[in-house]
């Protein structure tokens, strides 16, 4: 595949991102919380346009931020506990949560190919046991830091329901942990799942 018809499925998802994320902004469950959920998919998507012409990603690469994006607008459009096909999957099998977060948490392990791609690409790293073992911390440092922003809201705004909403505990006093186990397993899978695929991907960006 050339490099205008990488060009052309970035640009495709990029349009479908934007797509979703104008969707979002129409009348979501709370303003307050939707602008707390999307945040890190709007920084994310600047980044990426904005460094598109000095560090081209893989469009592998390019997928994952795309998913993950649409994710946390999904997320902030309805809040994590009330994403309406989660509902139907709570209703339907008799679960006590929705659990749209702790399946976005599990999915944030894809972020693992991101990161061991700049990790590849700008330091002096190359592939084995150390660059796995720095690509989960980062990725679990990542989940963590996360959870203590969910934390610091809840105790600056004094238990608001924007800041319950945006935590997503849903009367689940280990909600922190089990969010950060999912985002390691989701961690380990993609890297068990993807790693050979990925060093394909990054010999013909080499090529190209």
């Amino acid at each position: 595949m050339n490099n205008r018809k990488h060009f052309k499925i970035h640009v495709t998802l990029l349009a479908i991102v934007l797509i979703v994320f104008v969707w979002s902004v129409i009348k979501p469950s709370s303003y307050l919380d939707w602008l707390a959920e999307v945040s890190p998919g709007i920084v994310a998507i600047i980044v990426v346009v904005c460094i598109y012409n000095k560090f081209r990603f893989t469009t592998f690469s390019y997928f994952i931020i795309a998913l993950l994006s649409i994710l946390t607008f999904i997320g902030g459009h309805y809040t994590y506990s009330e994403v309406p096909l989660f509902n139907w999957i709570k209703e339907e099998f008799h679960l006590q949560r929705n659990h749209y977060d702790r399946f976005g948490h599990f999915l944030k392990g894809l972020l693992a190919i991101v990161i061991r791609e700049i990790l590849l690409r700008r330091t002096p790293l190359t592939k084995g046991a150390w660059l796995t073992g720095i690509t989960i911390s980062i990725l679990l440092a990542i989940a963590a830091f996360y959870e203590i922003i969910e934390w610091l809201s809840t105790r600056i705004s004094k238990g608001s329901k924007g800041a319950k909403d945006f935590l997503g505990m849903q009367g689940d006093r280990w909600d922190a942990q089990w969010d950060m186990f999912l985002a390691l397993l989701g961690t380990i899978l993609t890297l068990l799942l993807f790693t050979k695929l990925h060093n394909k991907l990054l010999k013909k960006l080499d090529k190209s």
